[in-house]
């Protein structure tokens, strides 16, 4: 046996009778992806009573127990960096995060350590099973450097496949807190606009023509009015790129401390001048999912931090005002 090669028994589910042998061990080996399967198959890596099966297509009977051997997954090309994080919830499946601001996703041009990506690299040492046979966190979703709030990654294919599948038919529930400048003239709203990159400047995103960019739809509720401001929760029915920064602004209500889709009033800059404010007031305050290997309903609710909790304290109104 290759060095680092793990085993693993599956017993074909009876109730499996004519399913493709990769769906069959799918179904009786729910930590690895259907995708993985077909090409440990491929090459292999698969056996029955000793002699090796290669066509991820054969129909099964029902029963049939199969070996699978897995290599250890390729080590990544990213280090692993003791960073300190702030975990929600994890399992051998999934970990959440609860994300400072200024902490990066993912290593980049200009960011190539120092990410989240370095940090679960060390944090879930020797529990990636790989994603796509390379030991790394399947990070299914981002936000910015600068937004704060919780956050998914998936240790495992299976785990990675069903969650992206639940971002693409939008069935997360994302919600964000938010302070905006001013307040919206209605109380709840729908912001319905496709986002692409902008035509004027090219590292910003925009609400674009119909047929350009893409679909996005935001639900806000505005939670508490504020001096000049209000405190808003935004609902993404989809999930697009800087999606609450542009739709906010694309109404006339840009968040506080945006430095590229907000200018602050000068009440606002001198007061983000004297708290050291220095981002987009913007918190990932809630992720619920269906947990994509228990199929358990999941939801995760996450404060305001510090910084963003002193600006509303200084923005509250007196009660006569409300």
């Amino acid at each position: 046996m290759d060095a680092g090669v793990s085993i693993k028994q599956a017993i074909v589910p009876a109730d499996a009778a004519g399913w493709r042998l990769d769906r069959a061990l799918a179904a009786a080996l729910p930590t690895l992806s259907r995708e993985r399967l077909k090409t440990l198959i491929s090459s292999g890596r698969v056996t029955q009573a000793a002699n090796a099966v290669r066509d991820p297509a054969i129909k099964v009977k029902g029963g049939e127990a199969y070996e699978v051997a897995i290599p250890a997954p390729t080590p990544a090309g990213n280090i692993a960096q003791d960073i300190a994080l702030e975990v929600v919830f994890e399992d051998e499946h999934l970990i959440v995060i609860d994300k400072p601001a200024g902490l990066v996703v993912h290593p980049a041009c200009g960011n190539l350590d120092g990410t989240l990506v370095n940090a679960l690299l060390h944090h879930c040492r020797g529990s990636l099973s790989g994603i796509g046979g390379v030991e790394r966190p399947g990070i299914v979703h981002r936000i910015d450097k600068d937004t704060s709030g919780l956050m998914i990654a998936a240790k495992t294919d299976r785990t990675h496949t069903g969650l992206a599948a639940q971002f693409a038919d939008h069935s997360i529930d994302r919600r964000y807190r938010a302070i905006v400048s001013g307040r919206p003239r209605a109380d709840n709203g729908r912001i319905e606009g496709a986002i692409g990159r902008s035509p004027s400047n090219r590292k910003k995103m925009a609400v674009v023509s119909p047929g350009q960019g893409k679909h996005a739809v935001t639900h806000y509720s505005v939670l508490e009015p504020l001096r000049s401001a209000a405190l808003v929760e935004c609902r993404l029915e989809t999930g697009r790129t800087h999606q609450v920064r542009v739709h906010m602004a694309s109404i006339g209500h840009p968040l506080l401390g945006d430095p590229f889709y907000g200018r602050p009033s000068k009440e606002h800059k001198a007061l983000m001048e004297r708290l050291g404010f220095e981002r987009q007031a913007l918190h990932a305050a809630r992720l619920g999912f269906r947990h994509p290997i228990t199929s358990e309903t999941l939801a995760f609710e996450s404060e305001i931090p510090p910084d963003m909790q002193q600006m509303f304290n200084e923005l509250v109104l007196d009660t006569v005002q409300r």
